[in-house]
């Protein structure tokens, strides 16, 4: 058994605390931003720093999971989440992700499978958060005992008090048909390439169901991590079984799972403070540049076989 270098990965401290940051204010899985490094950005540094791409996933799931951990609690103390909304999400994506985990497993050989796949996923989102445009006055707080405004149908309103007394008014957000279907796939996704959760929810949250930006985002984070956590689980238990315990990069972990922890509190503290388009848009130009990149990586090594 090789030993360990336990400063080989010093750098992504730093690293790993933006990334856990841009999640939180985000509420797209940090995830997304960690397996383009560990699979582009690693094998440039050289041959010193392998990682399977199954490894990466289940890496990068193990990380996410401490850094929504951490952002959960930020949001819990800004008495944001809004847990009954969460719930008819969580019982679709929670069984989908564990079967996705499931998989993966059994595909852990196939590295150009994965990472095609990955492209894919990270390609098709792109434009999907690009298109996502929230409603600006949905977004806006509203004073406690206001009445609420443009009503639509007839689900009952919901109202949450923030830690600051500033009260957000909604109408019960409502899955349906399409939204199952897309919660499903975010789930399957997040089990299989550790990303995919986050992404179909917010957009639910905030565009179909016009949920105010501040509670989506930390509702968004509650049903990502409680999602991420059973996929990761069942990750590392397959991870583990098949290739031992060091089939975890845990020289790596020591450092990315503080740093997401310290991000995870960065980042609600920020809520608010950056513009949500601004971010959406930045994030869909950077998955839009992963997805290149890794189709590019995909199409050299199969002009190799």
């Amino acid at each position: 058994m090789a030993e360990l270098d336990w400063v080989q990965y010093w750098f992504m401290f730093p690293v790993s605390i933006g990334i856990a940051t841009t999640a939180m204010l985000s509420g797209i899985g940090g995830a997304a931003m960690f397996i383009p490094i560990f699979v582009i950005i690693f094998p440039l540094l050289g041959p010193e720093y392998p990682l399977t791409t199954a490894a990466a996933i289940g890496t990068a799931l193990l990380t996410e999971v401490f850094g929504f951990s951490s952002g959960f609690v930020g949001y819990y103390r800004k008495r944001l989440i809004d847990f009954r909304s969460a719930v008819p999400f969580l019982i679709v994506s929670v069984p989908i992700a564990i079967v996705g985990a499931i998989l993966l497993a059994t595909l852990k050989e196939q590295e150009v499978f994965l990472k095609g796949a990955y492209a894919l996923l990270m390609l098709a989102l792109c434009p999907m958060i690009l298109r996502h445009t929230p409603p600006e006055k949905s977004a806006a707080p509203q004073p406690a005992g206001a009445a609420a405004t443009a009503v639509e149908d007839d689900r009952p309103m919901r109202s949450i008090t923030g830690r600051d007394g500033r009260t957000y008014k909604y109408r019960k957000p409502r899955l349906g048909a399409i939204g199952a279907a897309m919660t499903a796939l975010g789930g399957f996704l997040t089990g299989l390439l550790s990303v995919g959760i986050g992404e179909v929810i917010m957009p639910q949250l905030v565009k179909r169901n016009r949920v105010p930006v501040a509670v989506a985002a930390a509702t968004s984070v509650f049903t990502v991590i409680i999602t991420i956590a059973s996929a990761s689980f069942t990750q590392v238990a397959a991870l583990i079984t098949a290739g031992g315990v060091n089939a975890i990069p845990w020289n790596l972990v020591v450092y990315t799972v503080p740093a997401v922890i310290i991000g995870g509190q960065i980042g609600p503290r920020l809520q608010g403070t950056i513009p949500q388009r601004s971010m959406e848009k930045a994030i869909a130009i950077l998955f839009g540049i992963i997805g290149v990149a890794m189709a590019f990586i995909v199409l050299r090594e199969f002009s190799a076989i």
